[in-house]
C-alpha cells in the first residue's frame, strides 16, 4: 500500500530513471487524479509536462464498469469483448459517446483555461495514471497520442490489475509498474491517503507548467 500519490510518484520515478533512456521525453498525466503525480515525475526527469483529459464510459446499468472511454482528437475506445457480452445497440453507443465527449471537452476547457497543450509529435510520452483497473481510459489516451504521432508511449502506473497488464502490454511500448494484482476493486484501496484532486489544484499546476 502507498502512503499517498506523492509517495507512489517518488517510487515510480526511481523505476523510470532506471529503465527509460530516451532523450526527447514528455510526461502526460491523466486528469484529474494523476496530475500532481505527473508534475512531480516530470520535475525529476527534467522534461515537459502536460495533462491528457479523458472520460470513462460506464455501462448503462453500472456506470462504474468501464466499457470504453473518450480522449482528445475525437478519439474513442470501446472494449469490444465487453460490448459483445452486454449487447448494446449502435444508437446507445453513439449516445454514450456524445454525452461523454461533451463532458470531456467542458472539463478540458476548464482545466486548461485557454492554454494550449504541448507538442506530442516525435516525442517519447510517459503516460501517468494513479492506478489501472480495466485499462479503458489509458487505451483511449494511447489512441489519441498515436493520432498525434508520438514516437513511443510508455505507461507508468503504481498499480495495475494483472489481467489488464497482460492485455495492455502488446499495445504500449513499455509498461512500468510497482504492483500487479488480482484483487483490484478500486484504485483508492492501494493508498492510505487518497483524497480527491480538485479542478482548482489541476488548474494551478497547469498554469505554472504549460507555456
Amino acid at each position: 500500500m502507498f502512503e499517498s500519490r506523492q509517495d507512489a510518484a517518488q517510487l515510480l520515478t526511481v523505476k523510470l530513471l532506471k529503465t527509460v533512456e530516451d532523450k526527447d521525453i514528455a510526461v502526460l498525466a491523466l486528469a484529474r487524479g494523476a496530475v500532481p503525480m505527473g508534475r512531480m515525475i516530470a520535475d525529476y526527469l527534467s522534461c515537459p509536462f502536460d495533462t491528457i483529459v479523458c472520460k470513462k464510459i460506464g455501462a448503462p446499468l453500472n456506470i462504474e464498469f468501464a466499457i470504453g472511454a473518450v480522449a482528445p482528437k475525437n478519439t474513442i475506445y470501446w472494449n469490444e469483448n465487453v460490448l459483445k457480452k452486454i449487447g448494446l445497440s449502435k444508437n446507445t453507443l453513439r449516445k454514450l459517446k456524445l454525452e461523454k465527449e461533451e463532458e470531456r471537452k467542458k472539463l478540458e476547457k476548464k482545466l486548461r483555461s485557454g492554454k494550449t497543450s504541448i507538442e506530442i509529435k516525435n516525442k517519447t510520452i510517459v503516460l501517468i495514471d494513479d492506478g489501472v483497473a480495466t485499462g479503458a481510459t489509458v487505451m483511449a489516451a494511447l489512441l489519441s497520442l498515436k493520432k498525434q504521432k508520438a514516437n513511443k508511449i510508455i505507461l507508468a502506473v503504481p498499480v495495475i490489475a494483472k489481467d489488464t497488464f497482460k492485455d495492455l502490454r502488446k499495445f504500449f511500448d513499455k509498461i512500468i509498474t510497482l504492483k500487479k494484482t488480482n484483487n483490484f476493486y478500486a484504485v483508492g484501496q492501494f493508498y492510505r491517503n487518497f483524497k480527491q484532486v480538485t479542478d482548482e489544484e489541476v488548474i494551478k499546476i497547469l498554469e505554472s507548467n504549460i507555456s
